[in-house]
């Protein structure tokens, strides 16, 4: 007897076993079923060699009760004791799949499935499957007939019989053989049917690819044709009966439960289609209407069941044109689409536990060995199979993908998929989700052969298996083409030249010659730079075709290479900072703006970095004022200073521009910005306070210049328009009032030259020619516009703006904003102003009727002619113009009374008039999108054309650059215009209750 407090021999030797309840394994072990083998050795050892020595223990007992009588308990025991190979395969079943078990448990007998294996029996087939179904003659039979054949496939697969592929080969032969005795069910049920037509199943996907899963949907098509004198609508009714019934037959749940669910969706036109076509009706379909996604799909297609003859005549006819569809017109959008992984469909709490579709899944793998199988098998037979390990080893045989790369990448699918198994095993369950649960991660580790601390060896192995995956999904498109251009191994089998171009087709490219000599300049030879560079090359490769256009992506990095290429941190960075490989990319294929800017001085690659002397983020207007102003110090003379304001100046619009590409495309380490009101407020507010530190340090260095440290006169540079608004984009001109003081004692006419001097020479020196974009300063909105006088005393403006200042003019002054020049100035013109802008009492009806009256003169006679006016970003319905006019008569009405109306930012009034109850929430939330959506739209412009513009491009290539920034992905440029125009629409809707009511 046990003392008190100390425990069992017994207990001691289960926790040494594995087992993790040793006080319930001992009560098992303690049942009378068991008398007979307790203190076996032998028995806990091969407990012990188990995944779940617990589980396994459980089983075993419930297996021995349900035997019939002593005499068969007896029986089972002496076996298991005596048999090594029975005792392997049962426990090692038992301790993986709680669901045999409980088959095993109904079904006593079916153990001895598992006794004895011939050497045939160590790699079964299809007709091994179909004796094994044969005495099947109804739904039920059928499933216990089905379940004890699974039976034997899962004893060899945790025994290590059969591997994986063989494993996932064999349960495509069970399947097959299967819905063959499903089908003679049928037709057994309904004889007059099967007389009419001839049926053929056509296995689709993982069956099709003889590559299933324990738990899977059966994918698949039929084809149905009439025999010779019978007609063919109701031949096909009656194979379509057919068709159903055998769908019953495997789907519907009976007290045996169900086998798997048949699905037929990929069949053409999926739900909506016919359930069962004819071969003609078919051949039609994917010669006329199939995308692309269903040639991959067909790539698996085999003839498993039913008619042979029509099988074989089905596949004969459509496999052709699987092997046309790189030829076809939309193949190139259509691998765009589908590269983009589309992981928004799982919940958030499962991205990280997908085996199948998250990042580095098998989704991975799979899709990047069709399509490399749809891009070279239109040449290459040996490439023409389903099975996606064999169609690997056949792309690697060819050349067409790195020998270590798809010797790594099948290390890990074979590992992914071996998980994918065990995880289905268990419960004989669809699930592609990894357990988060202790003990299920357990028997998982240790059914993969992993017994010391199984939880972290499993979830260290399945993190680097995903990251290899992960690292070689792209690569995987793009080493080929670097050792075919390299050529560095000689007798290594490599690309083609026609292979590889045809690759860089189907990728996107449009140029596919320029772009295999870009390649060549880049990653030939055997110095460090070009070793380098073929290691970066597959994978910024993957960030251009990911863009609109990879061909200028691809260009704009041998430039910046041949730039910086002999620079030390160039290349080292990109290797080394996560970030910035994948940013470089993102801003080099975006658009034209954000190249050119680096082009005229490449070292700004530096910013794109994720350390501390890098960086996207903006900086403020002081530090950027403070930088300006010591460049001017330092220079000799207003020429070289300003060209060193306008050098900080275009780094600046680069950093700007460059985190709003990186923030609208998003990458691996930052997800696309949600808040796209953010975005646009960041860029308004980074070239609205650079531009005013430009204006600071160019005011500077004129004075400077001419007048020493002190002007005759205070002088201050108040923005207008967008400028003063907070609001400039890309584009944008700086709209601006001059006002100037003379100082005590001074000639006002001397003061008044001084000041008309500088703002001549502040505008020429802001436009000179060089690699800098010029900063064009409009000061067209001053009193009495272009007649007027450029710049005015401040007591000139007190005295026009009382006597003369029309509604126009305020209404243009509620944008009025300091920034640059004499503070107090600045300060003293603001306060002069504010009355007018906000005028007590709000406006009276002659007012309202006048500023109504300009706007619509301004929508008929500014529009560009020839410009649609529903896609015209700014003054186009419901665009900037319609919904900053409505905001701004709300502040010129109430200013005085809100105080939140009185700023000059457009989205900061339109909230405090939402606020104080001027607007509904939901109209306010309506301009807020459609003001948002618009100044995207004309950022996006800038980014994409190098230009300013208020419409969308024409060009296809320019439009869908524009619709990526956008968030639209490859191909659907027409939603984005539809997206416009609804925006629009409803914007201008509440424009006219609100401002023309």
């Amino acid at each position: 007897m046990t003392a008190p407090g100390r425990r069992s021999s017994t207990f001691t030797r289960l926790l040494r076993h594995g087992f993790t309840d040793p006080s319930a394994a001992e009560r098992l072990l303690d049942a009378v079923e068991l008398a007979a083998v307790r203190d076996d050795p032998v028995l806990l050892e091969a407990l012990g060699a188990t995944a779940d020595p617990d589980l396994a223990l459980h089983g075993l007992v419930r297996l021995l009760e349900a035997q019939p009588d002593p005499t068969a308990r007896r029986e089972l025991l002496d076996t298991l004791i005596a048999a090594k190979p029975l005792r392997d395969r049962l426990l090692g079943v038992l301790g993986a799949s709680e669901a045999l078990a409980d088959h095993l448990a109904r079904h006593a007998g079916d153990w001895r499935a598992l006794v004895t294996y011939e050497p045939r029996d160590l790699h079964r087939g299809v007709e091994d499957f179909e004796r094994g179904l044969a005495e099947a003659d109804d739904p039920v039979s059928l499933r216990v007939a089905y379940r004890r054949c699974l039976l034997s496939i899962a004893a060899r697969d945790v025994c290590g019989t059969i591997d994986v592929a063989e494993t996932a080969a064999e349960l495509a032969d069970l399947a097959t053989a299967t819905l063959r005795a499903a089908l003679a069910l049928a037709e057994a049920a309904a004889p007059e049917d099967a007389a009419l037509c001839r049926l053929a199943v056509i296995a689709m996907g993982k069956c099709g690819g003889h590559e299933l899963n324990y738990v899977s949907d059966v994918d698949v098509i039929f084809v149905g044709e009439a025999v010779e004198g019978a007609d063919e609508p109701k031949a096909l009714r009656a194979a379509t009966a057919l068709a159903s019934h055998l769908m019953r037959i495997c789907s519907e749940t009976t007290v045996e439960g169900s086998i798997w669910p048949v699905d037929a969706n990929l069949r053409p036109e999926g739900r909506n289609g016919p359930l069962v076509r004819t071969l003609s009706s078919h051949l039609a379909y994917y010669q006329r209407w199939a995308k692309t996604w269903e040639f991959q799909a067909l790539l698996k297609a085999r003839p498993v069941a039913g008619d042979p003859g029509l099988g074989a005549e089905y596949v004969a006819a459509l496999q052709p044109l699987v092997w046309q569809a790189a030829d076809r017109e939309n193949f190139v959008p259509d691998v765009q689409k589908m590269r983009r992984r589309v992981v928004e469909n799982i919940p958030a709490a499962e991205v990280d536990r997908q085996l199948k579709l998250g990042p580095g899944g098998l989704r991975d793998v799979e899709f990047a060995v069709q399509l490399l199988q749809l891009v070279h098998g239109r040449a290459d037979t040996s490439l023409h199979s389903g099975t996606t390990l064999d169609a690997l080893e056949a792309l690697a045989a060819g050349g067409y993908v790195g020998r270590a790369d798809a010797a790594q990448l099948d290390e890990a699918y074979r590992f992914l998929r071996s998980m994918e198994h065990r995880i289905q095993l268990h419960r004989l369950r669809r699930t592609h989700l990894v357990p988060d649960d202790e003990a299920d991660l357990r028997r998982l580790g240790r059914s993969l052969g992993l017994r010391t601390d199984p939880v972290a060896g499993l979830l260290r192995a399945w993190k680097r298996h995903a990251s290899v995956v992960r690292r070689l999904h792209e690569k995987l498109f793009y080493r080929p083409l670097l050792d075919a251009v390299a050529q560095l191994a000689p007798g290594e089998a490599r690309l083609s030249a026609e292979a590889a171009r045809e690759r860089m087709v189907a990728l996107g490219y449009a140029d596919p010659a320029a772009a295999l000599r870009h390649l060549e300049a880049l990653a030939s030879g055997v110095t460090r730079k070009a070793a380098i560079q073929r290691t970066l090359l597959p994978v910024l490769l993957g960030w251009f075709a990911d863009s609109a256009d990879p061909d200028a992506g691809l260009l704009n990095f041998r430039k910046v290479s041949d730039a910086l290429g002999k620079t030390p941190w160039y290349l080292r960075l990109l290797r080394d900072e996560g970030a910035a490989a994948e940013n470089l990319a993102r801003v080099l294929s975006a658009g034209r703006l954000a190249p050119d800017l680096l082009m005229r001085a490449p070292e700004a690659v530096a910013l794109l970095g994720d350390g501390n002397a890098g960086g996207l983020a903006p900086r403020g207007r002081a530090q950027l004022e403070q930088e300006t102003l010591a460049a001017v110090r330092r220079a000799d003379g207003a020429v070289q200073a300003v060209a060193a304001v306008r050098g900080v100046r275009r780094r600046e619009l680069f950093r700007t521009a460059a985190a709003d590409i990186v923030g609208s495309y998003g990458t691996e380490a930052q997800p696309v910005e949600a808040d796209q009101g953010a975005l646009v407020d960041r860029v308004g507010a980074a070239v609205s306070d650079l531009t005013a530190a430009t204006l600071a340090g160019t005011l500077r260095a004129v004075v400077r210049e001419g007048w020493g440290d002190t002007l005759p006169t205070r002088f201050a540079i108040i923005g207008m328009g967008r400028f003063g608004g907070h609001e400039l984009g890309y584009g944008s001109d700086a709209d601006v009032l001059f006002v100037h003081e003379p100082r005590d004692g001074a000639d006002e006419r001397e003061a008044a030259d001084a000041a008309n001097k500088v703002v001549s020479e502040m505008r020429r020196l802001l436009q000179v020619p060089s690699a800098d974009p010029p900063l064009l300063i409009d000061a067209d909105l001053r009193p009495e516009g272009k007649s007027g006088p450029l710049v005015r005393t401040l007591k000139s403006y007190e005295a026009y703006y009382r006597r003369w200042s029309l509604v126009w003019e305020r209404h243009a002054l509620l944008r009025a904003e300091f920034v640059a020049g004499d503070e107090d100035l600045g300060r003293r013109f603001i306060e002069l102003v504010d009355p007018l802008r906000y005028p007590a009492g709000g406006l009276d009806d002659d007012a309202v009727r006048e500023i109504r009256r300009l706007k619509a003169r301004m929508e008929s006679e500014r529009l560009p002619r020839g410009a649609d006016p529903k896609l015209h970003a700014k003054l186009g319905p419901g665009g900037l113009s319609d919904v900053e006019w409505t905001v701004q008569l709300m502040q010129l009405r109430h200013g005085h009374e809100e105080a939140g109306l009185r700023t000059t930012r457009t989205r900061a009034a339109l909230a405090a008039a939402c606020e104080a109850g001027l607007i509904s929430t939901e109209n306010a939330t309506t301009l807020d999108e459609a003001w948002v959506l618009a100044t995207r739209v004309r950022n996006a412009v800038m980014l994409v054309r190098g230009r300013a513009g208020d419409t969308f491009p024409t060009d296809p290539r320019e439009l869908a650059a524009v619709g990526r920034y956008l968030g639209h992905g490859p191909g659907h440029a027409g939603d984005m215009l539809d997206e416009y125009r609804r925006t629009a629409r409803r914007a201008r809707a509440v424009v006219d209750e609100l401002f023309y009511a």
